[in-house]
C-alpha cells in the first residue's frame, strides 16, 4: 500500500518543482539580458514586464518551468544547450503560456478528481482484500492507480500543447522569429533519439512527443511575417557573453579551460577564464583576464564588475572600489552591482567609507526586493556606525524575506522601541513585527494540527 501511495504521489511532482530546493544564480548582466529579450514577449502575452521575472537556477539539466506566480525558472543547463538567444526566447514564450493561462492553478484543480479516483480504488481494493480476494483487491488498486495517473498525464499534455500554441502566438505578435522555438524542440527530439527513447508510449508522457510538437507548430510559425527576421545581434552578443561567464562560474575549471584555451582571445574566452581562474584560486591569472576585458571596453559595467569582484574576493577591497564605483554608476545603480560595491566599501574597514556604503546599499534594497545579502551589508554598515536601531531594522528585513519569523519579530520590535515614532522606518518596523507575528502564529497552529 505504501508503494502505491508513493507511486501516485510522485505524479504530483510533475506540476511544480520548487525553486527553493535548488540554488538560484543571480548576475546583473544575465538578468538584464533576460529582461530585454523577454519584454516584447511578455507584453504580447498581456502581462507586464515589471511583474514577470525570469530566474536562473543552477541545474545542468535542460529544463524550464513555472511554479506559481509570474516567475519563469530557467535551468543553467538550458542556456548551455541553446545556440542562440532566440532559442531561449522560444522556451520563455512557452512558459509564459503557462502563466497567462493559469496552468499551475488549473493543475492543482485537476489533481483533486484524480486523487479521488485513486483513493476510491484503494478503498474498494482493501475491501476486496478483507473479503479474501487478495489478487482481485490488488488488481482494483493497480487499475485505479493507472487510471488516475492517466488522467493527470493527459491533462498535463493538454496544457503543454496549449502553452506551445500560446508561445508561438506571443512570438508572432512580438515580431520575433519562431525559428529558435522549433530548433530547440529539434534539440529535444535529438536528445530523445540519443538516449534511445524510441517507440515511446505517447500516453505515458507529461509532454507531447517533440516530433508532434514540431509538426503542430511549424506551419503557424513559418507563416508569420517575422519568420525570416534575423536574431537581434545585440541580444545575441549579450547571450554569448552570459553563456561563457556562466560556464566559467558553474563548470569545473578544467571544463572551462578546455572549451576556452589560452589561445582563444575572444571576449567570451576572457570572460569564461576569468571566472574559472578565480574559482580555481589563481587570482593573478583571473585579474589578467579581467584586465584583458577592460582593455576591450574600459567602461563596460560588467567588465568593471568582474574586475572589482575578483579584487574584492582576493582580499583587495581598497583596489576594488574604483572599478566597482564606476560599474555602479555606468549601470545606472544596478542593485546587484551596487551591493558588491557596498560590500567592498565595508570590507576596507575604513570608517570613512561607511556613509557612502549606507547610501549605495539603501538604493540597492529599494530597487531589488529579493536581495537578502544587500540587507546584511546595510545592517553591517549601520552597526559599524553605531546606529543599532537601523541595523536591527535591516536584520528584520532580511529575516522576514528569508522566512525567519522569530528573528524578524525580535529585531523589528527592537527597532520599533528605538526609532523615532511615526517615521517611515518606525512604521516599517511595525509592519514587519505584525506580519511576522501573524506568520509565526500560523506556523505554530499548523504544527499543533
Amino acid at each position: 500500500m505504501k508503494r502505491l501511495i508513493a507511486a501516485f504521489a510522485a505524479t504530483a511532482v510533475l506540476w511544480a518543482q520548487p525553486a527553493a530546493a535548488q540554488s538560484i544564480l543571480r548576475d546583473a548582466e544575465t538578468e538584464t539580458m533576460f529582461a530585454e529579450m523577454a519584454a516584447p514577449i511578455i507584453k504580447a502575452a498581456g502581462l507586464s514586464p515589471r511583474t514577470v521575472k525570469i530566474v536562473l537556477i543552477n541545474d545542468d539539466s535542460i529544463n524550464a518551468f513555472v511554479a506559481g506566480g509570474q516567475i519563469v525558472y530557467v535551468h543553467s543547463g538550458l542556456l548551455q544547450a541553446a545556440d542562440n538567444v532566440n532559442e531561449v526566447q522560444g522556451v520563455v514564450a512557452h512558459e509564459l503560456g503557462h502563466i497567462a493561462d493559469g496552468h499551475v492553478v488549473l493543475g492543482d484543480a485537476a489533481m483533486k478528481p484524480a486523487m479521488g479516483m485513486y483513493l476510491l480504488s484503494m478503498v474498494l481494493g482493501l475491501a476486496a482484500m478483507a473479503a479474501g480476494g487478495g489478487e482481485a483487491g490488488a488488481g482494483i488498486m493497480a487499475a485505479g492507480q493507472q487510471a488516475a495517473m492517466g488522467k493527470v498525464l493527459s491533462f498535463s499534455r493538454a496544457q503543454e500543447s496549449t502553452a506551445d500554441a500560446a508561445g508561438a502566438k506571443y512570438l508572432n505578435t512580438a515580431g520575433i522569429t519562431g525559428k529558435g522555438m522549433l530548433s530547440f524542440f529539434k534539440k529535444l527530439q535529438n536528445q530523445e533519439y540519443r538516449y534511445g527513447y524510441t517507440n515511446i508510449d505517447p500516453f505515458a508522457q507529461t509532454h507531447p512527443l517533440s516530433s508532434d510538437r514540431i509538426q503542430a507548430l511549424t506551419a503557424d510559425l513559418q507563416a508569420a511575417p517575422a519568420w525570416n527576421k534575423p536574431v537581434d545581434a545585440r541580444l545575441q552578443e549579450r547571450f554569448l557573453r552570459v553563456k561563457a561567464k556562466l560556464l566559467g562560474y558553474v563548470g569545473s575549471p578544467e571544463t572551462t579551460l578546455n572549451k576556452y584555451p589560452a589561445s582563444d582571445q575572444s571576449v567570451y574566452a576572457h570572460y569564461a577564464r576569468a571566472y574559472a581562474y578565480h574559482k580555481a584560486g589563481y587570482p593573478d591569472k583571473a585579474d589578467a583576464e579581467a584586465n584583458a576585458l577592460i582593455a576591450r571596453d574600459p567602461h563596460d559595467p560588467y567588465f568593471l564588475e568582474i574586475q572589482g569582484q575578483i579584487l574584492l574576493e582576493s582580499g583587495k577591497p581598497q583596489e576594488a572600489l574604483t572599478p566597482l564605483r564606476e560599474a555602479t554608476m555606468v549601470s545606472g545603480q544596478n542593485a546587484l552591482i551596487a551591493t558588491t560595491f557596498g560590500h567592498a566599501l565595508i570590507a576596507t574597514e575604513d570608517k570613512r567609507h561607511l556613509a557612502e556604503a549606507v547610501k549605495v546599499l539603501k538604493v540597492a534594497v529599494q530597487r531589488d526586493e529579493d536581495n537578502p545579502f544587500a540587507w546584511v551589508q546595510l545592517g553591517t554598515a549601520y552597526e559599524q556606525l553605531g546606529d543599532t536601531p537601523r541595523a536591527a531594522l535591516a536584520t528584520a528585513e532580511r529575516a522576514s524575506m528569508m522566512g525567519d519569523n522569530r528573528t524578524a519579530i525580535q529585531s523589528a520590535r527592537y527597532a520599533l522601541a528605538n526609532l523615532p515614532p511615526n517615521t517611515s522606518e518606525w512604521i516599517r518596523a511595525q509592519d514587519i513585527a505584525m506580519t511576522s507575528a501573524d506568520a509565526e502564529a500560523g506556523t505554530k497552529k499548523k504544527r499543533r494540527k
